[in-house]
């Protein structure tokens, strides 16, 4: 059975969601809680989880831990992904630098850029290499997905490196798209900001 992708987006919304309803102190919740607090329908959440089997019962709803525990399960997010950044500009930085990727599961053990002038220094513990090393460090370091925090003219080539250096997937955040045979998720500012604004002029429209 193919699963929609943005089916597989909105499980990591649920996911996130079950956590601080469990820092909370809650253990139980339902579909229409989980619905009031992200803005979607109840129906949305029980279809999305349905792809994955019977995690409730109707009328009682979910037990936090269990469904945390059968969403940890199917995102993968049961053991760490080690993790490079390629891209050691300002957004490289930022991203290596945010501790909550690794609260999420994902280790970000060090950064590649083309200019030698970075070698050597480090952010949030991870060391910046130079593009050269990027085949042999991930080989050497079991790497699984690569950030691009490059330009676009650079894109293209640096999702190359990537997938012939062996990683599995690759998070995208430059403005452009790639062509590589391993799954990519595109990371596109822009495209969010101008959804953003549609729904605020939208929102206006509706007011006046």
């Amino acid at each position: 059975m193919k699963i929609p992708k943005p089916a597989i987006k909105r499980l990591a919304v649920y996911y996130r969601c079950l956590q601080r309803m469990k820092e909370e102190g809650k253990d139980k919740t339902s579909s229409k809680e989980m619905a009031q607090r992200l803005g979607i329908k109840a129906c949305q959440i029980r279809k999305d989880l349905s792809y994955f089997g019977e995690f409730g019962k109707r009328g009682v709803g979910y037990n936090i831990d269990n469904l945390l525990e059968k969403l940890k399960a199917i995102l993968g997010l049961e053991s760490v992904w080690r993790t490079v950044v390629i891209g050691a500009g300002n957004l490289g930085k930022a991203i290596a630098g945010y501790k909550g990727i690794k609260e999420q599961g994902f280790d970000i053990i060090a950064l590649f850029d083309v200019d030698r002038r970075k070698v050597g220094k480090k952010v949030n513990n991870a060391k910046i290499h130079h593009i050269d090393e990027l085949e042999e460090f991930v080989k050497k370091n079991d790497v699984k997905i690569a950030i691009l925090s490059v330009p676009k003219e650079a894109a293209q080539q640096a999702a190359e490196a990537a997938e012939k250096a062996g990683v599995e997937g690759i998070l995208n955040f430059s403005p452009r798209v790639i062509n590589v045979s391993i799954p990519v998720e595109n990371v596109d500012i822009a495209v969010s900001l101008k959804s953003l604004t549609f729904q605020i002029i939208r929102r206006k429209g509706k007011e006046k």
